[in-house]
C-alpha cells in the first residue's frame, strides 16, 4: 500500500500500486524537485538576507511586505494598539518573528484544524491503495491533492475521515468518517495539483466541523514568516507542525518553505499566523544545497493560483452555486483604521529604513478586477487593415470552404476552420504609442454566441489534463487607448485559443518577445505593429477529446521601417514533442519544442494554404535567402526585419 502524503521525501517505502498513484505522485514529485533546483539561487539569497540584518524587510520586495502589512493592520486593527506605532507594530509581527502570540491563536488553530480530515484512497473495488489530507473550504466541499483524487471515479470511492486524532485525555476521539460525491462536485486541475469534490453528507451534517476559508487576496505571507502545517503524516493520527516551517521562496505558482520535521501530508492547508489559509502542500523533496533546513524543501500550492483557476472555469449552475460559496466565504476583516486610509506614505522603521507607500497600495480584501465581455458585438471595428496596409489573409481557391465569416473584436480579427473548430488565423493591430497593461486577476474564458458551439473548442478539452488555453492574440497586444480594458478582455473568447501544453504555454523563451522587439526597434518608423497568427492545422495532428490538437503555431509580424518599406517576417513554433502523451507517431515537420524559427513567409503560406501574397513579397528572406530552411532565434536580435 502506498502511502501519497510523503510525496518524494526520499524515505517512505515506495511500494508501486497501479498505474495513476504511481504517475500521479512522481509526476509531481519530478516537477518540485525541478522547480526546486531552477529557484536554488534565488532561495538561497533569501535565505542569506533572512540571516542578515534586514531580516524579513530585506527578503521580499517591499511591494509584497505592504501589502502583508496592510493585511495585518485590517486583522490586527481592533485590538486597541495606538496609531502611531501600528505599523511598526504591525511589521514587528514579521520581521521580529516573535515566539508569542495571542490566545486567540490557540482558539483559532483548534477551531481550523476541525475541518482537516484524512482521505482513505480506494480503488473501483473498494481496496484502500493509500492515504492523504483533505479540510473543508466550504459547507460542502473538501480541498485535497489532485495526485489524491486523480479523477471522479477514485473520488466515489473514496472516504474522508474527520477526528482521526487523541482527544486531550490521551484516548482516540470517535472517527466520523463520509462518501465522496463527486456526481455533486468535482473539480481538478493536475498542474496546481488540487482536486475539490463534494462531500457526500445530510444538510448540515459537516456545520460540526467547520471549514477553512479560502481567500485569493494578496498579502497573506511574506518570504522569512512561519507557517503552520496540519496534517495526517504517513496516514497517522492528526498532527501540527507547529511553527517549524519557514518560507523562502515564493514562485510563481507556489510556495516553497523549509523544513526540519517529517515531511508532511499531501493535501494538509498551509495556515499563516492568522490561520487563513495561504497554500495546499503537495509536495517534499531533497534540497542538499540548504543543508541549514535539514536538506529537505517543502512546496505548497498558492491558494490565490487555485482560486483564479477555479473562478475561471465554465460550470453549470449547480457548481456554479457551490463554488461561490468558497468564492464569497473570504473571512471579513476589520476595516481599515483612518489613520492607515488618510495615508500617502508611512515609513516603518525596520534595519533597512524601508519605506512603505501604505496608503498606494491595493486593498487585499478587494475583489479582483474580473473579465467582463460586452454583449453587443455590433462595437467591435475589428482588425483595421488600413493600420499597416496590410490585407487579411485569405484562403486559396483550393483551400475547402472551411473558413468562418470574419469574427470582429476590439482591435483584432479570427477568422475560424469551421471543421476543426479553431483559428485558422488571427490577426490583431498594436499601436505601440498608446499600449497599455491591463491587470490579469482573473480569467473566465467565453464561447463567441455568433458562431455555434460546435464549431469552437470550449472548456471540455482544457479539464483534468495539463492542456491549456493558448492565447493566440495576445491579450495585451490589443490593450491600446480608450478600448485597452475591452480589447484586453475580448482575448479571453475561445474563438481566441488553441490547446497547448502547459509546459509549452509557460515557457520563457516562445516567440522570444516578437512583438515587444519588434515595437522597440530601432528602424519601426511608427511604434505600430501587425501581427497574423494561427496553429498549423495538419491532418495528421494527433486527436484528443474528439480534438485535433495542432503541433505548430505559426506568426508573421508586420512593420513599417523607416525607410517607410513595409517589412513581414514570418515564424514557426512546434509542441510536437509535448504531445507524445496524447498521440504517438513521428512528427513530419517539427523543429522541437521551445524552439523558435524564422522562416520565409512563403513556408507560412504552404502549410496553412492561405493567401499570403502582400506579406510575402514584404519578407526580408525574400530577397536574401534562396532556400528555404529555417533560422533558429536564440534571442531576438537574431531576427532579420
Amino acid at each position: 500500500m502506498t502511502i501519497v502524503d510523503n510525496i518524494g521525501d526520499g524515505q517512505s517505502q515506495r511500494a508501486t500500486p497501479a498505474g495513476t498513484f504511481e504517475a500521479e505522485r512522481q509526476r509531481q514529485h519530478d516537477a518540485a524537485e525541478l522547480r526546486a533546483r531552477e529557484r536554488a539561487p534565488q532561495r538561497g539569497e533569501h535565505v542569506e538576507a533572512l540571516n542578515g540584518p534586514g531580516g524579513v524587510a530585506a527578503a521580499d520586495t517591499p511591494e509584497r511586505i505592504a501589502k502583508r502589512v496592510d493585511r495585518l493592520g485590517r486583522y490586527y486593527g481592533e485590538d486597541g494598539w495606538a496609531s502611531d506605532t501600528l505599523p511598526d507594530r504591525i511589521l514587528e509581527k514579521i520581521v521580529g518573528t516573535a515566539d508569542f502570540v495571542g490566545a486567540r491563536y490557540l482558539d483559532a488553530g483548534v477551531a481550523a484544524a476541525r475541518s482537516i480530515g484524512r482521505v482513505n484512497i480506494r480503488d473501483a473495488r473498494g481496496t484502500l491503495q493509500g492515504y492523504g489530507t483533505g479540510f473543508l473550504v466550504s459547507p460542502a466541499l473538501l480541498l485535497t491533492n489532485h495526485h489524491v483524487l486523480p479523477d471522479a471515479d477514485i473520488a466515489r470511492s473514496s472516504v474522508i475521515e474527520f477526528d482521526y486524532q487523541d482527544g486531550v485525555d490521551g484516548k482516540p476521539r470517535p472517527v466520523q468518517m463520509f462518501p465522496l460525491d463527486p456526481g455533486r462536485f468535482y473539480l481538478a486541475d493536475r498542474e496546481r495539483d488540487f482536486a475539490l469534490v463534494a462531500v457526500g453528507a445530510e444538510p448540515g451534517t459537516l456545520a460540526q466541523f467547520g471549514f477553512s476559508p479560502l481567500i485569493q487576496a494578496e498579502g497573506k505571507a511574506v518570504i522569512g514568516e512561519f507557517v503552520t502545517i496540519v496534517q495526517h503524516p504517513r496516514g497517522e493520527k492528526k498532527q501540527i507542525a507547529l511553527r517549524e516551517n519557514r518560507i523562502v521562496d515564493i514562485p510563481e505558482r507556489f510556495l516553497h518553505y523549509s523544513a526540519d520535521t517529517e515531511p508532511g501530508s499531501s493535501g494538509s492547508p498551509v495556515f499563516n499566523d492568522q490561520w487563513e489559509v495561504v497554500a495546499l502542500h503537495h509536495a517534499s523533496v531533497r534540497a542538499p544545497q540548504h543543508t541549514e533546513f535539514g536538506g529537505v524543501l517543502n512546496e505548497g500550492v498558492r491558494i490565490s493560483r487555485i482560486l483564479e483557476y477555479v473562478r475561471a472555469q465554465n460550470l453549470t449552475p449547480q457548481w456554479r452555486d457551490l463554488v461561490d460559496e468558497i468564492l464569497g466565504a473570504e473571512r471579513t476583516v476589520p476595516a481599515v483604521r483612518p489613520e492607515f486610509e488618510q495615508a500617502r506614505e508611512v515609513t516603518v522603521r525596520v534595519p533597512l529604513e524601508i519605506t512603505l507607500r501604505l496608503g498606494s497600495v491595493e486593498s487585499p480584501a478587494a475583489a479582483p478586477e474580473a473579465i467582463s465581455v460586452d454583449p453587443n458585438y455590433g462595437t467591435r471595428g475589428g482588425y483595421d487593415e488600413s493600420f499597416l496596409r496590410v490585407p487579411l489573409p485569405l484562403p486559396r481557391p483550393e483551400v475547402p470552404a472551411v473558413a468562418s465569416p470574419e469574427l470582429k473584436y476590439h482591435h483584432f480579427s479570427v477568422v475560424m476552420h469551421r471543421e476543426r473548430a479553431l483559428a485558422l488565423f488571427t490577426a490583431v493591430n498594436i499601436d505601440g504609442r498608446q499600449s497599455q497593461s491591463p491587470r490579469r486577476d482573473s480569467d473566465r474564458w467565453i464561447l463567441d454566441p455568433r458562431l455555434p458551439a460546435d464549431q469552437q473548442t470550449g472548456e471540455d478539452v482544457y479539464r483534468d489534463n495539463p492542456l491549456d488555453r493558448g492565447h493566440l492574440v495576445r491579450r495585451l497586444d490589443p490593450a491600446w487607448g480608450p478600448l485597452a480594458k475591452a480589447a484586453n478582455d475580448d482575448t479571453f473568447h475561445f474563438t481566441n485559443c488553441t490547446p497547448q501544453h502547459h509546459s509549452f504555454n509557460a515557457g520563457q523563451t516562445l516567440w522570444l518577445g516578437l512583438e515587444d522587439y519588434v515595437l522597440k526597434n530601432a528602424d519601426n518608423a511608427d511604434l505600430a505593429v501587425t501581427v497574423v497568427t494561427g496553429p498549423v492545422l495538419a491532418p495528421d495532428d494527433p486527436k484528443y477529446r474528439g480534438v485535433a490538437l495542432p503541433r505548430q503555431f505559426w506568426k508573421t509580424v508586420a512593420m513599417v521601417k523607416q525607410d517607410g518599406s513595409l517589412s513581414v517576417t514570418g515564424y514557426l513554433l512546434s509542441q510536437a514533442a509535448l504531445l507524445d502523451e496524447f498521440a504517438e507517431g513521428e512528427e513530419a515537420f517539427s523543429y522541437g519544442a521551445y524552439r523558435t524559427f524564422q522562416v520565409p513567409v512563403r513556408r507560412i503560406a504552404q502549410l496553412t494554404g492561405l493567401g499570403l501574397d502582400p506579406y510575402i513579397a514584404a519578407d526580408p528572406l525574400e530577397r536574401i535567402e534562396a532556400s528555404s530552411l529555417p533560422r533558429e532565434l536564440i534571442r531576438p536580435q537574431d531576427l532579420i526585419l
